[in-house]
């Protein structure tokens, strides 16, 4: 009977994969040895491995500048990166060695921006797509942004108020866009977007604020998709309604040159995931050309937002299982050394699904299983794997450590679970490490950030400074001595 873990895999997917393979009985990311990385550096464990970055960007223009020449399309293409998906340094740092744009949601984007401009990592030829609802603080930064001459800087009109509060703040003409507040699916709470302005609305939005107003030049609509680029009819029949209100204003707008279209690829989310980014890209561009051609109008530039495809399948979380509880006749659960709510909480929050495997003892018998995590809380656990019923792993023995592995959690995790802030239950963060490659194929990590102490909860908890208690006693031990 074939009753191993790696049986098991084996029978349920296409296994190994390009990013997964086993050697000696070990789990390797991109040719890591994982198991070797939790010993070396402890559990838990988050990683991001940088080199992944890159590879996806260069995927997708490929993708864009392939589908672009087939079809002798007249316009040119734009790879913007989200930077809400990821805020860290080493990310920027990484996505900006390809050619890249950036796209912002709030005030303090625009210092992230700047810091970069000062440091030559981006120029005044990069584009700085400014989304989100503008009020105070971002109005100034990106009129800052701009007055000091970053004119490729294009605020995108959220309501019919920005272009005052902008203005009243930019010296002299600025360029802006507009956000097309789309109908969200039938399985939503709400039918329309809060974000944009409606279909109907923005022509005669253009013909009454935009037009007669010198300072401003519209150059670019924003579509965006909350469920992102899937080959649904959903999508189409959205993607068709933008394009008629792209068609409608090009011909009031002649500036108007840019189309952003986005929402992002889906990311893998189990070994079984399937989706041909070709295509999808190759028809997106077919569309577009040929609802332009029948229009008579010219075709628009390229502009795509992709944030979690940037940067998601580069992460990663390494978490060891503690003990093993028997709740009833059917249910063990493994208890994991840290919790989900904080490491990894849109699988709390949303439900969100990662791929998960274990990173040893694949030769050995598997059990069914549930992960529970360390805090107090009845909804720190993780239930089900995609395609899967319940969660399957080597059987939990005592005096055999088993390393778990959660892949391709790079976007949004960190900043959701409030990295480097207060925890649910105090539960720390774990440590941080970042991994990449030398020109030689040579792998190299560093420590990023360590784990939460407890010095650093009670400081900002407002208990005075970072030491704690055990540092106190032995600081008041030490000055008792040396007053005798």
């Amino acid at each position: 009977m074939k009753t191993k873990y790696i049986d098991l895999i084996e029978q349920t997917y296409d296994f190994p994969q390009e990013e997964f393979k086993l050697k000696d009985n070990k789990l390797q990311f991109h040719g890591i040895d994982l198991n070797d990385l939790a010993q070396r550096y402890g559990t838990p464990l988050k990683f991001t491995y940088l080199p992944k970055i890159s590879h996806n960007i260069q995927r997708a223009k490929g993708w864009f500048n392939s589908a672009i020449e087939k079809h002798k399309y007249a316009g040119k293409y734009h790879y913007c990166y989200c930077t809400k998906s990821s805020h860290f340094e080493h990310v920027l740092n990484e996505a900006l060695k390809n050619d890249i744009h950036i796209e912002t949601s709030s005030a303090f984007d625009i210092n992230i921006v700047e810091h970069l401009k000062s440091t030559g990592k981006i120029t005044k030829d990069t584009y700085v797509i400014c989304n989100g609802f503008k009020r105070d603080q971002y109005v100034q930064n990106i009129a800052r942004l701009i007055n000091h001459g970053h004119r490729n800087c294009i605020p995108i009109i959220d309501n019919y108020e920005e272009i005052n509060l902008l203005g009243e703040v930019i010296d002299g003409k600025f360029k802006i866009g507009i956000r097309i507040a789309s109908e969200e699916e039938p399985k939503f709470e709400f039918y329309t977007s809060r974000l944009g302005i409606g279909y109907k609305n923005i022509v005669p939005f253009y013909n009454q604020s935009i037009k007669p107003n010198d300072q401003v030049e519209l150059k670019m609509l924003h579509f965006f998709i909350n469920t992102g680029i899937r080959d649904t009819a959903y999508y189409w029949n959205e993607l068709l309604k933008c394009l008629k209100v792209y068609i409608n204003l090009k011909k009031v707008c002649p500036t108007l040159d840019s189309l952003n279209i986005g929402g992002g690829f889906p990311i893998k989310n189990s070994l079984a995931f399937e989706y041909d980014y070709e295509y999808m890209v190759d028809e997106i561009i077919h569309q577009i050309g040929q609802a332009c051609e029948e229009a008579g109008v010219d075709v628009p530039n390229i502009f795509t937002e992709f944030g979690s495809f940037t940067v998601g399948e580069s992460g990663g979380n390494i978490y060891e299982v503690l003990y093993q509880k028997q709740q009833n006749d059917r249910e063990k659960w493994n208890m994991i050394n840290s919790s989900f709510i904080t490491t990894m909480p849109d699988s709390w929050a949303i439900s969100k699904k990662f791929i998960l495997l274990s990173i040893n003892r694949w030769n050995e018998e598997y059990e069914r299983v549930l992960l529970g995590g360390l805090t107090c809380d009845s909804d720190d656990y993780y239930n089900s794997e995609q395609h899967m019923n319940a969660i399957y792993l080597p059987k939990y023995k005592k005096d055999k450590p088993l390393y778990i592995g959660f892949f391709n959690t790079g976007a949004y995790q960190e900043t959701i679970g409030g990295f480097g802030g207060l925890q649910h239950c105090l539960i720390p963060t774990p440590k941080h490490i970042l991994i990449d490659k030398d020109e030689h194929g040579n792998i190299n990590t560093r420590v990023f950030a360590e784990q939460q102490t407890a010095g650093e909860f009670l400081s900002i908890l407002g208990y005075g400074d970072k030491k704690t208690d055990t540092e106190h006693v032995e600081d008041k031990e030490l000055q008792e001595s040396i007053k005798n």
